[in-house]
């Protein structure tokens, strides 16, 4: 395998290098499930190396290497099985493009993924606070004094998206939920006292039965996580530990919500199932992976953002260790 460098855990295997060579690697019909925030093609700048795909001299190259990707992560997903991207429409700037709009990325994705033989399963919005957005881009879109002056150049915040897509072919390792839905990944957690019978006996609820006590406690988290709008995702819920950045950094890393890790782990996972995320960055998807008593493959570029994933997988596999053995 082509790679810079590696680190390995239990349940994880890192790999320094550019994912379109580390895939090559991978077996076919290897990974069951992978997640990924992708660049955003010129909006953020990670790192200087020519084989960033994010480096690109225009969106058509951008779109060009991203294919590359996409026939390669098709080799390696197992049939039946599903690939998530996290992304989001990138503003088109007065001074870089000419003109104040949108670039439509995530229908860009969408086709880019299709032609390479993945099938569109789903896409959720992710609601996020448009005056958070207006502070820290200065948009004139999302400004009040544009309001006022002439709001045909109003527009509304640009919301986070999970579109999920799935090679084609029969899925070989059902995902079951014989308990239903137990846990909930998000902001104002559905409430468990509702029941559709009288209140469960402590004991039972302690061992977290809540499913066999309360089957409508499962019906409520389905029904937020089957939502075509996630507006309950913690945007400060991320891996940040000591983010790595280099001094040439144009713009820092966004780490993915750990909510939507979450969520897409428990609803296209198994417990073993092997994640894969290209795009490793500082090892968020890992992070969640592992915690979920998942298998976790992950690729980065950037050796400070390798370096940074590294060590938030060890410290972590060594917490829990510590959990499991001295009860710490």
């Amino acid at each position: 395998m082509n790679v810079l460098n590696q680190a390995h855990g239990e349940r994880w295997a890192l790999y320094h290098g550019d994912c379109c060579e580390v895939l090559d690697g991978l077996p076919e019909n290897s990974v069951d499930y992978s997640i990924f925030s992708p660049p955003f093609a010129s909006l953020y700048t990670y790192s200087n190396s020519e084989r960033d795909i994010g480096n690109n001299k225009d969106y058509r190259q951008f779109a060009k290497h991203m294919r590359f990707l996409a026939l390669k992560l098709f080799r390696v997903m197992k049939p039946g099985r599903n690939v998530s991207i996290h992304c989001m429409d990138i503003p088109l700037l007065k001074e870089r493009d000419g003109i104040i709009g949108l670039r439509d990325f995530r229908g860009h994705l969408i086709r880019i993924f299709q032609r390479a033989g993945f099938i569109l399963h789903s896409q959720v919005t992710i609601w996020k606070d448009p005056l958070v957005e207006a502070t820290r881009t200065k948009a004139i879109g999302l400004m009040h004094k544009q309001l006022v002056k002439d709001s045909a150049m109003c527009r509304q915040g640009l919301p986070d998206y999970l579109v999920t897509l799935r090679k084609p072919g029969v899925n070989q390792y059902p995902i079951t939920h014989e308990n239903g839905l137990t846990e909930f990944a998000g902001e104002d957690a559905p409430q468990t006292t509702v029941t559709e019978r009288p209140g469960p006996d402590p004991d039972l609820y302690a061992k977290k039965k809540k499913y066999n006590e309360t089957p409508v406690y499962s019906h409520q988290v389905w029904r937020r996580y089957a939502s075509p709008v996630w507006m309950d995702i913690r945007q400060t819920n991320t891996l940040n530990r000591n983010p790595a950045r280099d001094t040439d950094d144009e713009r820092h890393i966004c780490p993915l919500q750990l909510d939507v890790i979450e969520r897409a782990l428990t609803l296209w996972t198994n417990p073993g199932d092997v994640t894969l995320d290209p795009f490793n960055g500082i090892s968020s998807t890992g992070y969640q992976a592992i915690k979920m008593d998942r298998y976790y493959v992950g690729i980065e570029l950037k050796g400070s953002y390798f370096n940074q994933g590294t060590r938030n997988l060890s410290e972590l596999e060594s917490e829990l260790f510590i959990e499991k053995y001295l009860g710490g």
